[in-house]
């Protein structure tokens, strides 16, 4: 499938396309090329399918502080290496 940006930069996607795949998307970048990837409408749910019991017993928040948590570890990281 082909489609162009309109004049504002929106994308069009087919009625088809966004029935089986949503209405969200993260858009990841790469050197040469973007994808754009579903986003469930409920993003911590479908990580909770993906990855099992893996997140049991955590809350959307304890979820959160952790992520940024690594965040901040990454972010040190990358300037240690620089």
């Amino acid at each position: 499938m082909t489609t162009k940006t309109d004049e504002r930069g929106r994308l069009y996607l087919s009625k088809d396309l966004r029935a089986r795949y949503g209405e969200r998307f993260h858009v990841v970048e790469y050197q040469d090329r973007i994808e754009l990837v579903p986003v469930d409408e409920d993003p911590l749910e479908g990580l909770r399918e993906a990855v099992g019991d893996a997140f049991e017993g955590k809350s959307v928040d304890e979820l959160r502080q952790e992520g940024r948590d690594q965040a901040v570890d990454d972010a040190e990281n990358d300037v240690r290496r620089d």
